[in-house]
């Protein structure tokens, strides 16, 4: 039996800031940007390469926003810090610590996103 996470919720205070921030700074497709009602939108983002999706809207999440954190893997932690920063993120880092490298960007709601390049010498369970 396969368990795969494959849609995270983000809570945000504005949708079309939200998704113009994750499409253009940070890369991300628009999958599914549909609103049911006045109450529910869904909008359906996914980062490139990734099998796992997130979630803004409207009804979507009880969540305040600027508290969800959410982690991203990589394989070239400066090659992606070089691609965000090119796109206008506000990205932090990049911090070398014992179970790899790191760098860190927040959405304009204060969502924390960190972006790990697990090194190959990275310390391992």
């Amino acid at each position: 039996m396969d368990f795969r996470i494959e849609l995270v919720p983000v809570p945000v205070t504005d949708v079309d800031r939200a998704i113009a921030f994750y499409t253009e700074q940070m890369g991300f497709d628009l999958d599914h940007d549909h609103t049911v009602s006045d109450d529910l939108r869904f909008v359906q983002l996914t980062p490139p390469g990734s099998a796992c999706s997130i979630t803004v809207g409207v009804g979507i999440t009880e969540m305040a926003p600027g508290t969800q954190q959410i982690q991203m893997v990589v394989e070239d932690i400066e090659a992606a810090r070089q691609e965000l920063v090119s796109r206008g993120a506000p990205v932090r880092g990049v911090d070398s610590l014992p179970w790899g490298d790191f760098l860190w960007v927040d959405d304009p709601d204060g969502n924390r996103w960190s972006i790990q390049y697990i090194r190959p010498d990275a310390d391992r369970v």
